[in-house]
């Protein structure tokens, strides 16, 4: 069960909802691209951001006033750091400009990636 709590939106949906057509438009194309490279994964909100979980959070995102910001992991950005070189990242984000459109190709491959992740980690701990 979803509950909505007053410091934002319940849902993913509530969200994307609150920005501008454009800002919208990026945001729900990176949706998309996530929910094709794993479609098994659920949607909710944490950390007041977008996340989708399997096994464990696989990726958050967040709209800002100048960039999307994309939360893989650092495991996602140490895998990716030469396709990411182009666009500013830290240890567990990397910052997609509002001026141009998402790399979604890099980003499914991302997400496909953590899917693996997080379900060896989970095959792991059932082994015990």
């Amino acid at each position: 069960m979803v509950e909505k709590s007053e410091a934002g939106p319940a849902t993913i949906d509530e969200y994307i909802k609150a920005f501008p057509r454009d800002i919208r438009a990026r945001l729900e194309a990176l949706r998309a691209a996530i929910h094709e490279a794993a479609p098994e994964a659920q949607e909710k909100i944490s950390y007041a951001m977008p996340t989708f979980f399997l096994k464990g959070n696989l990726v958050h995102f967040a709209a800002f006033k100048s960039h999307i910001g994309l939360y893989p992991a650092p495991s996602g950005i140490v895998e990716f750091a030469k396709e990411l070189a182009p666009y500013k990242s830290a240890k567990g984000s990397v910052r997609l400009p509002l001026d141009e459109e998402p790399p979604l190709e890099l980003v499914k491959k991302i997400v496909r990636f953590r899917a693996k992740e997080n379900l060896a980690k989970a095959a792991g701990k059932k082994k015990r």
